[in-house]
């Protein structure tokens, strides 16, 4: 098996600690990793020299922050054609939606190929090592191996959602007839891609999740057997996901067509447990975050797109203080235009605080306090790096990323504290920085033991035919209504 050594790291943040105030901070620390496991961790005077000997590579970590490989739970990737395209600039998600299906319904399978692997690259370069993808749009051919292969030609860690829209206008739904499928043909080729692709070894690298795409582009028979089809295979962690409660027309749209909140509705159709987890919740009221922590049912938590689509600002810290299991989504590239996972992060962290600044005043002990007052202790930079690392292993189901630790899988992210976004911070505070300060791209990125960014650049493909490619591509797909 190879070796690799992170040497003299300046700071490794491992996020070992469910609380992310207690989370270990190494200093002057290497990590060892044979294969794609961590064999080793701690200060780097105490490195074992038969270690350091049988190194197949070292990197050079000082000046470094080294953290753990950050964790995407909800995304699009397709949707990195679509990027500003004209029209929907301004608008909501359901005018927004509607302004792009018929867009994408001139999707082929090397557009998603495409499509996926940029996604990829501008996530690997973000640090981020593990992501989810919701494919829901299977027209001309396309099929989720299109995905799949990409990201086995990146080799990031993947968790491919064979998403679906089954209910279109002329049912109710909001999708166009033409981009919705036969519900049988759904479940077939569902059950195919489990028993082709999923695996749940100790350090998969692919995994297979059902996602029926929403409550208005689905039916009620679909989500149910959906459920029932993915809880067949037991004990193999398939899991289940979908988009709920994420602005106020999806609640208005749940209440007329179903009588019930879109949390009563999933409780009804089997749609909230450990194996769950459910995009933006922006809307979840006090009912529904009891009812989400009580089943340990998890959040994809999507603040650059609810922000872009001004669906509202999802209250996390109500949710984690109850225990419902919360990690990051940056979501659809196009409800994004940017899938950056440190920007994602740092944006948790500041619409939380704003969140609860704009919340009404208090009267405690015959004082008015207002939200202000408690707004930037609502989350810290280890809460929303927990967030994006240790929060969303937890709710993709993995116990085996999230954290740096001996044993782990060697998926981890390195930062260069010397460049321009952490001077004068980072001689503070490393992680801290890295979350209250720029934006930065990761220096070197490894997954599974493999470098696949290093010193900024992607190692797995050519990035510049591939843009050039993915650049045609949008425009022709723009150009194809």
């Amino acid at each position: 098996m190879n070796t690799l050594l992170i040497d003299n790291a300046t700071c490794i943040a491992t996020c070992d600690r469910t609380d992310p105030a207690q989370g270990t901070e190494l200093t002057d620390a290497s990590l060892f990793v044979r294969g794609h496991l961590i064999e080793w961790m701690g200060p780097a005077a105490e490195l074992p020299p038969a270690l350091r000997a049988a190194a197949d590579e070292v990197l050079d970590a000082r000046g470094h922050l080294v953290t753990p490989g950050l964790v995407n739970t909800h995304h699009h990737m397709f949707q990195s054609l679509t990027r500003a395209i004209p029209g929907v600039q301004n608008a909501e998600l359901f005018g927004w939606l509607r302004g792009l299906y018929p867009i994408w319904a001139g999707l082929t399978p090397e557009m998603v190929r495409v499509s996926t692997q940029v996604a990829m690259a501008e996530l690997l370069l973000s640090g981020c090592t593990t992501s989810s993808d919701h494919l829901y749009l299977f027209p001309n051919g396309v099929r989720l191996e299109d995905s799949i292969e990409a990201a086995q030609q990146m080799g990031m860690r993947f968790l491919a959602t064979r998403g679906s829209m089954s209910v279109g206008q002329s049912a109710g739904g909001l999708p166009p007839d033409a981009v919705v499928e036969n519900e049988a043909a759904i479940l077939k080729d569902s059950q195919r891609l489990i028993e082709t692709w999923h695996s749940a070894d100790h350090g998969a690298l692919l995994q297979i999740g059902l996602a029926p795409c929403s409550p208005f582009s689905v039916s009620p028979a679909l989500m149910r057997e959906s459920a029932a089809l993915a809880r067949s295979f037991k004990g193999q962690g398939v899991r289940l996901h979908t988009h709920l409660a994420e602005n106020d027309h999806d609640i208005a749209y749940s209440r007329e067509k179903f009588k019930q909140t879109p949390t009563q509705y999933a409780q009804a159709l089997g749609w909230l447990g450990e194996d769950v987890w459910h995009a933006h919740c922006v809307k979840l009221d006090d009912e529904g975050i009891g009812l989400f922590a009580a089943s340990r049912t998890g959040v994809a938590h999507c603040p650059c797109s609810n922000m872009r689509l001004a669906s509202g600002i999802a209250p996390v810290r109500r949710m984690l203080d109850a225990g419902v299991p919360v990690g990051l989504g940056v979501d659809g590239c196009a409800s994004n235009d940017a899938a950056h996972m440190v920007n994602e992060a740092r944006q948790a962290l500041l619409l939380a605080r704003v969140g609860r600044a704009v919340q009404a005043p208090e009267v405690r002990g015959g004082k008015t306090f207002f939200g202000c007052d408690l707004g930037p202790a609502e989350m810290g930079p280890r809460d929303a790096l927990h967030l994006a690392t240790r929060g969303g292993a937890q709710v993709l189901g993995r116990s085996d990323i999230g954290h740096l630790a001996p044993g782990m899988c060697a998926d981890l992210a390195m930062f260069d504290l010397r460049t321009l976004g952490f001077a004068g911070g980072a001689v503070h505070d490393p992680v801290g920085s890295l979350l209250l300060c720029a934006s930065p791209n990761a220096a070197y990125t490894v997954v599974n033991g493999r470098v696949l960014v290093r010193e900024g650049r992607i190692t797995s493909v050519d990035m510049g035919p591939l843009l050039e490619r993915h650049n045609q591509l949008a425009l022709a797909l723009a150009q194809s209504t």
